[in-house]
């Protein structure tokens, strides 16, 4: 690959959840996907990248599981409701969580190295002509979906991502120049 094509690809990338829900993506695409999360910067080596895949009925009980934390939680009751059905927009899910460290620095790091990672994923999902979009866990919903994803309690749920075919391509946004220093 030459610098003008990884730069294409990265340039390429969308954020797109216009996603054909129906139709599957071939597990071995899945499992190249979320190997290369293994693959980004880790300082510490401490390995914190943890990953559930979810699929077929198991995303119904990952929007039940969050919108159950989320009513307990005190949130908006249209907003529950929706986040019970929102993980059956595409055929696959990625649960991705960062190990505690063993201390706050380390643990700070360990996020750090798993959001790396996940741009990996993302990376490789529009390498391969998939949709993705990587989404923030509800508030306080932290414990139920590492209890689901038989993740430990004190992992973090960096996100959860959305895998599919698209329906449609998502125009790229209005991006500001780049300030940079330069320091000599």
């Amino acid at each position: 690959m030459t610098p003008d094509e990884l730069e294409a690809l990265i340039t390429a990338r969308r954020s797109n959840l216009l996603i054909d829900a129906s139709r599957e993506v071939d597990p071995e695409i899945v499992d190249r996907i979320v190997n290369t999360a293994q693959w980004a910067p880790n300082h510490k080596r401490t390995w914190p990248l943890r990953l559930t895949v979810i699929s077929g009925d198991s995303r119904r009980t990952l929007g039940d599981t969050i919108a159950d934390a989320m009513a307990v939680h005190g949130d908006d009751e249209m907003k529950v409701t929706k986040t019970r059905g929102k993980f059956m927009r595409s055929p696959v899910i990625i649960v991705v969580a960062a190990g505690e460290g063993t201390t706050q620095n380390e643990t700070e790091e360990n996020k750090y190295a798993v959001a790396a990672g996940v741009q990996n994923m993302l990376l490789m999902t529009e390498s391969f002509g998939l949709a993705a979009l990587w989404g923030s866990p509800a508030k306080g919903a932290n414990n139920a979906i590492t209890a689901l994803c038989s993740m430990n309690h004190t992992d973090h749920v960096m996100g959860i991502i959305y895998v599919g075919w698209p329906t449609q391509s998502v125009a790229a946004p209005q991006r500001p120049d780049i300030e940079v220093t330069r320091l000599s």
